[in-house]
């Protein structure tokens, strides 16, 4: 698969964006997609030829890893990825109403269409709010899928056609671990600068919109 629409639809949501939303753009980019491209997507690429059990069973081993692993982490990413960057689209719609707007009458009717200001500003609001809350939601599934952000060296299996307990042997645990947790640590670092950004433009514009009241009552 390739990246290259995500990149670019993070490359031209970053024009729009405030510094805390550049720097989340950055974070997303850097830390999320490339090592995903670059490293996590090659350690789980052989994860159900590489798991066994110490039992030759016909479909033992199947049902087994598919009980332990009931969506792929990689596939899972992949998806948890997509969800979170594609709420920036509607503001690339949003400002791309305004700039066909202005084309449309032949005048300007903004001063800047990218200007994050009122309707703007809620379309913003709204996708910030969309990807804080589709992060939450896959830390959750993922911590509900597999019991927690842990990779076990070993899990015992007892489910049919299974004979009996089996020990089945996940490969690489620890480097999978390392790259869980990392990836989990930035999922967290992405909820809190879009708090953080939220907060900070609901701030913003309630300080302008209080000056403006108290200059229209004082004139």
């Amino acid at each position: 698969m390739s990246w290259g629409f995500l990149r670019d639809l993070l490359s031209g949501v970053n024009k729009y964006s405030t510094g805390i939303g550049r720097i989340w753009v950055a974070v997303v980019f850097i830390f999320r997609l490339l090592v995903y491209v670059a490293a996590a997507e090659n350690i789980w690429k052989y994860e159900h030829d590489e798991f066994e059990c110490n039992i030759k069973q016909p479909g033992c081993e199947n049902v087994c890893f598919d009980h332990f692993f009931p969506v792929s982490h990689i596939r899972l990413w992949a998806l948890q990825l997509i969800m979170v960057s594609t709420p920036s689209l509607l503001v690339v719609f949003h400002v791309a109403y305004r700039e066909n707007q202005e084309k449309h009458h032949n005048q300007k009717l903004y001063k800047s269409p990218g200007e994050i200001d009122g309707g703007l500003l809620c379309t913003y609001l709204i996708s910030l709010i969309l990807k804080t809350g589709f992060e939450i939601v896959f830390l959750v599934l993922f911590y509900k899928l597999y019991n927690g952000f842990k990779v076990p060296h070993l899990v015992k299996c007892d489910i049919r056609p299974c004979p009996n307990t089996v020990d089945c042997y996940i490969s690489k645990p620890t480097e999978k671990m390392i790259f869980l947790y990392f990836l989990v640590g930035t999922s967290c670092l992405c909820i809190v600068l879009n708090l953080i950004e939220l907060s900070y433009l609901i701030f913003k514009y309630s300080i302008k919109c209080y000056l403006e009241r108290y200059t229209k009552k004082c004139q």
